[in-house]
């Protein structure tokens, strides 16, 4: 390594600043993202389903958004518009009209996580959904990826 840093100071010349490597490496790495949080598999909570009558009531409906780091009402319109029905919000649960299995509305949430959690780059769920006019851009905490995502 002292080679290299004797080269770089070498070929730096007249008029050019002269840095060795070791500057060089910390200066590239002072400019990289933040490290992410500690990386396990990601896994959602289990979905909490009960059908009443003709509604089915998804009962940890926060506590999976806010695992998955996203906004309820987003999530929310995604499952809306996915099972092609009505519904709303109420306290800590999403109600929505209709008979819909566990199985469905799970299924449904790994979609989400796909299409709008997981970073498509280095497959990491440390994400943010960032808004510039009309278009909608997945943010990587992880890798600095920025990739386009579709409205719901």
């Amino acid at each position: 390594m002292a080679y290299l840093e004797k080269i770089l100071m070498y070929e730096g010349g007249e008029g050019v600043e002269t840095r060795s490597y070791r500057t060089m490496l910390e200066d590239a790495y002072s400019r990289l993202p933040p490290k992410p949080k500690v990386s396990t598999r990601f896994e959602l909570p289990k979905p909490i389903v009960q059908i009443i009558g003709t509604r089915t009531f998804l009962q940890n409906f926060r506590e999976i958004c806010q695992y998955m780091n996203r906004e309820q009402s987003h999530t929310f319109k995604f499952l809306l518009n996915e099972l092609g029905t009505a519904g709303h919000i109420s306290d800590d649960m999403a109600v929505f009209q209709g008979k819909f299995s566990e199985e469905q509305i799970e299924r449904l949430l790994k979609h989400y996580v796909d299409e709008f959690v997981i970073c498509p780059v280095c497959r990491r769920p440390d994400t943010r959904i960032q808004k510039q006019g009309r278009f909608n851009f997945l943010v990587c905490e992880a890798c600095g990826a920025r990739s386009s995502l579709r409205n719901v």
